[in-house]
């Protein structure tokens, strides 16, 4: 049984940590979060301790290594623009750490995570749970046995309606969760680029508040992408069934299913980082760059060859008229 502690622990993402922790046959001893509404960790580790402050719960960590009683994990839930630092934390307590996408904000970030898994010896492995994923593994497959040159026509869209709050939070902040395409796409560009390989170009159309549109050019695909939490932006008939998430992948026109399953996903993540098959910081690298030059690109408007979503009329942001 491994120990484990946990940063982050009022957050949404959360509660799919302390389950696989726990379905994993591990035990958390302790939590940290500045928010005290946690009542979520009673149904998994009623036990564990809890901090509101850092410094209280950094105290608590030295005293159990102290004693003899090490962490052996760090599982970072923490806003995004946290979590180098919370890393840093983890490794230099000795512990090897879990951490929740987006890794981290800036490529250089990775780089100096790096320098320190080398001084301390310790791993940082991160969830990209996409990758685990029955059918997309299924689809990888597909595209690694096409003919040399063949070139994918791709449709990546993904629509997560979030209310008014979400700009009252870290989330609107786009210095803190490093904007839509970071906060809400990371992991699906860490998808496409597993599946279809390095970036050749990456270009911009759209990007605001509340979406952001583009195309990437990758060895295998040419991707048109739309990023949106704006419930406007939905199909129609998508919100005729009562629905306010909608994901969808087309290769060469073809539906790739993958809506279903992605509860279990990060219990065969922390499996699979337990057996030593886990993904660590240069498999997060990449999408962290891809995200990171969106997030900084200068968006060219709507040229080209663009995702037939980029035309809907941009809202305003929701607190303009305060």
């Amino acid at each position: 049984m491994k120990r484990f502690v946990l940063i982050g622990a009022a957050g949404y993402i959360a509660p799919r940590h302390m389950k696989a922790i726990k379905e994993t046959g591990n035990t958390l001893v302790a939590a940290l979060d500045p928010n005290d509404s946690v009542g979520m960790i009673d149904s998994y580790f009623p036990e564990s301790a809890f901090f509101t402050e850092f410094e209280r719960f950094d105290r608590y960590v030295s005293k159990l290594k102290r004693q003899d009683i090490p962490i052996d994990y760090v599982s970072v839930c923490s806003p995004n623009y946290l979590h180098d630092a919370h890393i840093r934390f983890g490794l230099r307590s000795g512990a090897n750490v879990i951490c929740e996408k987006p890794l981290v904000l800036n490529p250089w970030n990775v780089e100096g995570l790096q320098d320190i898994e080398g001084e301390t010896g310790r791993r940082v492995y991160t969830i990209l749970q996409l990758r685990l994923h029955p059918a997309l593994i299924e689809l990888k497959r597909q595209v690694d046995a096409a003919p040399p040159g063949k070139v994918f026509d791709v449709n990546l869209t993904y629509i997560t309606s979030r209310g008014n709050w979400y700009f009252a939070s870290w989330k609107g902040e786009r210095e803190k969760s490093g904007g839509i395409a970071t906060n809400i796409g990371i992991h699906f560009f860490d998808m496409l680029h597993w599946i279809f390989g390095e970036v050749l170009e990456n270009v911009v159309y759209v990007q605001s508040h509340d979406r952001a549109t583009g195309y990437l050019h990758l060895e295998k695909a040419k991707i048109k992408w739309f990023l949106s939490i704006n419930y406007s932006t939905i199909p129609e008939t998508v919100k005729n069934n009562g629905m306010r998430t909608y994901r969808s992948i087309t290769v060469e026109g073809k539906e790739i299913e993958f809506s279903e399953g992605f509860t279990d996903l990060h219990t065969l993540s922390y499996q699979a980082i337990l057996e030593g098959r886990g993904f660590g910081l240069d498999a997060a690298a990449r999408a962290v760059e891809i995200a990171h030059t969106i997030r900084n690109a200068q968006p060219v408007g709507l040229i080209g060859d663009y995702h037939p979503l980029a035309e809907l009329p941009l809202c305003p942001h929701p607190f303009d008229k305060e």
